[in-house]
């Protein structure tokens, strides 16, 4: 296949995360990608188009931090019906992407599509993919929704259908080192997109007082030491007939060469994480070593009662534990055991309860605010949360606030610029307006 060959891509991230993809893109076509092979797209709500060779593809399932898959699109028609959708992706060579010998999986989604049924869509795009295949061949693939060789991706607005082929398998965010999870983790890629919104980089220093398993540190890391963050998984385009082994090899290889480098670089990565849970840290630990990371300063703290980790200045970044995620730590913020909320509780019930603040966290996150205003003049805070009121129960006043998703649950990413004392008469910046509904394939499982 000639490597010259512009592709259409798609790549798919968390709401709110585009405008960093989009650079992050650029960088990767520029560092690894030949110039005349990568060409930057636009911005969309949900992603990011681009064009570029196959090369480019491989390189940005291998080096995107933020997307959450890179999708290559095959064909666009307008239609009224599921038969035209069916007309379409039997028009589509398949063949020329895979045998029927390979497990397929089909995924739709729309907006303001006129189609009753997105299921009974599905079924008439899986079916043209086999009809051909079969019609061709004699055979036509099994379907595997678990874990397909194939994937194959379509996306309806309100008359158009785009047909993509995933070149990623796994989402991105399963960067293949984090075995040891808590209840409520953070993705990878949103823990990624959200350290570019800081503006943080590396030597300056970081600080999670609340880190659990390590998911902001280890991704932090992984950029101070160049670390690639698909190096140690498998893609989907390793299925495909296209799949371009040399510049693979090429590619991965390289990676591979920072990966080794890293093990044995002593750079202070001024990267600081503490937890209350001493079984979090372990995680943590075990999580970083699988990352290919050097140890960093880890330490069992409360984090009301957390110091800053050096004299300078820096970023504090948290994704606090609140609510079910308190009491999956085991212990209320006094210490105390809890029961978890949900228990005997119906859906209706529990929501309710969601919407009401505990007093116990109440308490906590005053005392995790003064901390801050008390112990860290001169940081950067950047606190996610799905609680739009947090900002009320640490007693600070916000400067910024960024809607983002972390799979389907919707947050906020709190900016708090901490001065000596009290900033609660700071002005708060406006909240960005969110957009309903996805405008793209929603391909981040």
């Amino acid at each position: 296949m000639a490597t010259t060959f512009l592709f259409d891509w798609f790549v798919p991230c968390p709401r709110g995360l585009e405008a960093p993809l989009a650079a992050e893109l650029a960088e990767i076509g520029a560092k690894h990608v030949e110039g005349s092979q990568f060409r930057t797209g636009k911005e969309v709500p949900g992603g990011v188009h681009f064009r570029g060779s196959w090369a480019a593809g491989m390189a940005a399932n291998l080096h995107s931090r933020i997307a959450s898959r890179v999708l290559l699109k095959l064909a666009q028609g307008p239609y009224r019906s599921e038969h035209d959708i069916y007309e379409l992706a039997y028009q589509q060579q398949w063949e020329k992407w895979f045998s029927p010998n390979e497990t397929i999986r089909v995924d739709i989604t729309a907006i303001k599509s006129p189609l009753r049924s997105l299921e009974f869509a599905t079924l008439r795009v899986k079916d043209a993919v086999c009809d051909r295949l079969r019609e061709l061949t004699g055979n036509r693939p099994s379907v595997d929704t678990a874990q397909p060789d194939v994937r194959v991706f379509a996306f309806l607005t309100l008359n158009e259908c785009t047909l993509y082929i995933d070149t990623s398998g796994d989402p991105l965010f399963k960067r293949g080192w984090r075995l040891d999870k808590g209840a409520a983790p953070l993705r990878e890629n949103l823990a990624a997109g959200i350290l570019r919104l800081t503006g943080w980089t590396p030597g300056t220093p970081l600080f999670d007082p609340m880190c659990g398993s390590g998911t902001f540190l280890a991704e932090a890391a992984q950029v101070a030491l160049n670390i690639a963050p698909g190096v140690e998984r498998r893609f989907g385009f390793e299925k495909l007939k296209q799949y371009d082994v040399n510049a693979w090899q090429k590619l991965k290889g390289a990676a591979l060469d920072a990966k080794h480098a890293a093990r044995s670089s002593r750079k202070d990565l001024q990267i600081y994480g503490s937890d209350i849970s001493g079984d979090m840290l372990d995680k943590a630990y075990s999580n970083l070593e699988r990352a290919g990371l050097p140890e960093l300063s880890l330490k069992q703290v409360d984090a009301r009662h957390m110091t800053p980790p050096t004299s300078e200045p820096g970023i504090l970044v948290a994704n606090p534990p609140y609510g079910e995620r308190i009491e999956v730590r085991g212990r209320g913020p006094r210490g105390e055991l809890r029961e978890p909320k949900n228990r005997g509780r119906d859906e209706d019930e529990e929501a309710f309860h969601r919407a009401q603040p505990d007093p116990a966290d109440q308490e906590f996150f005053i005392s995790f605010g003064n901390a801050m205003k008390q112990r860290f003049p001169g940081w950067r805070a950047y606190v996610l949360t799905s609680d739009r009121k947090l900002p009320g129960m640490l007693r600070l006043r916000e400067s910024t606030k960024t809607p983002l998703f972390n799979g389907a649950l919707e947050c906020r990413l709190f900016r708090f610029d901490l001065i000596a004392g009290s900033v609660r008469n700071r002005p708060a910046a406006a909240e960005p307006t969110a957009d309903q509904a996805p405008a793209t394939p929603d391909a981040n499982e």
